[in-house]
């Protein structure tokens, strides 16, 4: 949108999108009226994801996975900033602000809203730093949930698929209160860290309606009542109304407007609206375009969230929920996932490239990423005998067991690097069709994909192997900052119309999301050959996942137990 300045001549207006990811946060200044990204900046986390020790030197355990919270605020006050210089655009010009962040990553505050971490008490405490979503040490209260869910019949359950995740809030914070009640009791509040970057920007809390419905049991009816959280514990009897308070607002609305003091740090001007946080696998939704039912949304990085609309209520057992109004207005937006995607990539890549490949990259001038999707795209389907389960970082969907672990089958002394790298993007593409089968099985239409995220514009043959292995089109948009542009969609929605935006969250996404998109379509031979592979992964799928899931469970126990003595 646009508006005339005193000589008749019109003024851009702008929205600026920050995207909070795993590893880093970047930011994105976009055109209201045709939606063209005019610059981006990425800013990675001064403490990264801390995993093993905390900055203060205490050990964590195994499938711990914190953050800083003064690395949100750096992103903040670096990358805004920046994205204003690199675009030259003029403060003046924006009309507002629309964040995303990962979730379940959930910290816990004092009544100031200050991270406990940060203070001197508190810092030495693992409990009191933000668990970011793929922490999944607290498994066990995760179970003790699902099963007092289902002894009770709630009504909430199904609506989850039938478990409560690991990597969720009530898990986590039952973990903090069984592990550490002191710093349960000094927690005014456990929030979203989405939320939490807001109420910075706003000094106004609010919970996103995304991350309350699909990570926090919060349903159109409300939350879950009393009864069942003091059974959970007596303790947390009245967590919804004191430690998880708040107002839950919905995706594309106001949070508040920003404060003078975050104004000066990024350089925008103070008073302008900003957008209640979204989940970041969600935020890539309208960021491709979609806001319709029929097509599924694969957030694809670290890990991969799949992403559906309907106008109809279906439940879906295995998936990860399905909440009204939890995705974009007006629809029951169905959410799906696979833990580890990406992060099996980077882990194939750290630690099983010998280094002849490694060597041979650097004389080529290229990177070993790029000589290994050479090497194998030149392999066809089932050349190389192996199978794998994408189980690194247990599984989401549809069995939702974090204790679940990798697994490749068909190995040989004349096994490739090349081939088991294939293999794990295969097995990648086989969690997906499971996924998708589940939801049509159950009832949710699905016509075709849409990929995006940090993946599918860096690697065309994994989105050939997608598209081979759902027997699917797959497109991608043309655009590499899909989620951070989504954050931008909905900031202009929320600034609305008199501002010089949009006054939907449909008008914002079918005005400024990308038309252009790259497509990969299924070729029939590889179909065909990928169906006899898929049979293979179905087989161990069931064995190791729902037959015999305590053989895994045995090998992550007693390592866990070797590692303590």
């Amino acid at each position: 949108m646009s508006e005339l300045d005193g000589g008749g001549f019109s003024v851009q207006k702008t929205v600026i999108g920050v995207d909070f990811g795993t590893e880093s946060g970047r930011a994105v200044v976009v055109d209201v009226r045709s939606g063209a990204i005019l610059a981006a900046h990425v800013t990675p986390y001064p403490h990264g994801v801390l995993d093993e020790v905390l900055p203060t030197g205490e050990q964590l355990g195994d499938n711990w996975a914190l953050q800083h919270p003064e690395d949100y605020l750096t992103v903040l006050k670096t990358s805004i900033p920046k994205v204003l210089q690199i675009s030259k655009v003029s403060p003046e010009t924006v009309i507002g602000i629309g964040i995303d962040f990962t979730s379940c990553t959930m910290l816990p505050v004092n009544a100031e809203g200050a991270p406990l971490c940060l203070l001197p008490m508190f810092e030495h405490r693992p409990h009191s730093w933000p668990k970011l979503w793929k922490h999944h040490s607290a498994a066990e209260e995760a179970q003790d949930v699902t099963q007092l869910a289902a002894a009770r019949q709630e009504s909430f359950l199904p609506l989850y698929g039938g478990a409560i995740s690991t990597e969720w809030m009530i898990p986590k914070i039952l973990q903090v209160l069984r592990s550490d009640p002191k710093v349960y009791e000094a927690s005014n509040r456990f929030v979203e860290a989405g939320d939490w970057v807001t109420a910075q920007l706003t000094g106004n809390f609010v919970r996103n309606r995304s991350a309350a419905g699909f990570k926090a049991m919060w349903t159109e009816t409300g939350p879950p009542d009393s009864e069942f959280f003091a059974e959970l514990d007596p303790r947390l009897q009245h967590i919804m109304c004191t430690k998880l308070r708040g107002k839950v607002v919905p995706v594309g609305s106001v949070a508040g407007h920003l404060v003078e003091s975050l104004a000066q740090a990024t350089g925008l001007c103070p008073g302008i609206p900003v957008a209640a946080a979204a989940v970041d696998a969600f935020a890539a939704v309208p960021g491709a375009g979609v806001a319709q039912p029929g097509t599924m949304v694969l957030a694809m990085g670290t890990s991969t969230c799949h992403m559906v609309l309907s106008e109809e209520l279906h439940m879906v057992e295995g998936i990860t929920g399905v909440v009204k109004d939890g995705i974009l207005p007006s629809f029951y937006g169905y959410e799906a996932g696979q833990a580890a995607v990406g992060d099996i990539f980077n882990w194939f890549l750290e630690n099983m490239v010998p280094d002849s490949y490694i060597e041979h990259a650097r004389a080529n001038k290229m990177s070993v990423f790029d000589l290994l999707e050479t090497k194998a795209s030149d392999l066809t389907p089932g050349e190389s005998g192996l199978v794998a389960l994408d189980w690194w970082n247990g599984n989401r969907s549809i069995l939702g067991d974090a204790h679940l672990s990798g697994m490749m089958v068909g190995l040989t002394l004349s096994t490739k690097t090349e081939e088991m790298y294939r293999a794990l993007i295969e097995a990648t593409a086989f969690g997906t069709r499971k996924i998708v089968e589940r939801f049509v099985e159950s009832g949710v239409e699905i016509n075709k994909l849409v990929a995006c995220g940090g993946l599918p514009g860096k690697n065309k043959m994994l989105m050939q192997i997608y598209a081979d292995v759902t027997g699917r089109k797959i497109s991608t948009p043309a655009v590499d900052e899909s989620t951070a542009l989504g954050a931008a969609i909905l900031a202009a929605a929320s600034a609305g119309l008199k501002l010089g935006g949009y006054d939907s969250v449909t008008e914002a996404i079918h005005q400024m999301s990308p038309h252009r998109v790259v497509e990969f379509h299924p070729i029939q031979k590889n179909v065909e050959r990928y169906n006899e592979l898929y049979e293979v992964y179905c087989v161990l799928h069931d064995t190791f996942g729902q037959g015999s899931p305590e053989l895994m469970h045995r090998l992550r126990k007693l390592r866990e137990l070797t590692r303590k003595s």
